[in-house]
């Protein structure tokens, strides 16, 4: 049932971090990947890491806040294969700031990031299954920010709740076209870029208000991905699946 043998993955943000796993976790399922994100040699290397392994991957440049590079992307899948039956809405960025001094520019450029690119490529991709007459998945990662407030997130977690809520809603549209939408809310997961913040003592603090009393792992989130992308998720859309440790819960 989690067989991806035949299906082809589109993950943005595919550089480095959860987008890297991400990808790993649908090749190792069988799926041929397209990588996308803005800087190439990363996703390039990460290319030849699944072709080594005995897999299908092809590096694509895309920026997710321009309309123009979200289309080149596209017809460039469109001319190498046919269309992506699943596409994993990664890319995303944040600045922190206290809601009083945030710049304007910084609250645009995430909002242009995590919503508007998250609209565009999932767009972009249901338009080219629906004229190809072909079902398929997306998964949109969104966040427990979008659920719980942090200081001086405000712009990362409304854009991560928008996420959630934009996800029902192409469910809703798009269930008579055989297209899945979901989404995945992470907790706080260990990745080279934030493995510094967990050595200090703010962030030891942090891990010890997670129930489970760690970060999670990469590995982690592959079940729940897989789960939305494979015939095993195929009565479900329009939910969030949120993979936490537990951290949701945990007392105010």
């Amino acid at each position: 049932m989690f067989d991806l043998g035949g299906k082809r993955a589109l993950v943005t943000g595919a550089s480095s971090g959860l987008g890297a796993g991400f990808a790993r976790a649908l090749a190792d399922a069988g799926a041929e990947l397209v990588l996308a994100a803005r800087r190439m040699e990363p996703l390039e290397a990460l290319a030849a890491e699944i072709q080594a392994a005995g897999g299908q991957a092809l590096a694509v440049s895309m920026d997710v806040t321009s309309a123009e590079s979200v289309a080149q992307t596209f017809e460039r899948i469109a001319e190498t294969g046919g269309p992506a039956d699943i596409i994993v809405n990664n890319s995303g960025v944040s600045r922190e700031a206290w809601i009083a001094d945030m710049d304007e520019g910084d609250w645009d450029l995430v909002m242009e990031t995590n919503l508007k690119g998250v609209w565009r490529v999932a767009k972009a991709g249901a338009q080219a299954l629906m004229a190809a007459g072909k079902s398929g998945s997306v998964i949109n990662i969104a966040s427990i920010t979008a659920r719980r407030s942090s200081q001086t997130i405000a712009a990362y977690a409304a854009s991560k709740a928008a996420v959630e809520h934009l996800t029902r809603s192409m469910a809703l549209e798009w269930a008579r076209a055989n297209i899945r939408v979901n989404a995945i809310a992470p907790g706080y997961f260990l990745t080279d870029i934030n493995a510094d913040f967990f050595d200090t003592a703010p962030g030891e603090a942090m891990v010890k208000r997670i129930p489970m009393r760690r970060l999670g792992q990469m590995d982690e989130l592959s079940g729940p991905l897989l789960l939305l992308a494979s015939e095993a998720g195929a009565y479900m859309t329009g939910a969030t699946l949120v993979v936490d440790g537990g951290h949701l819960q945990s007392s105010l």
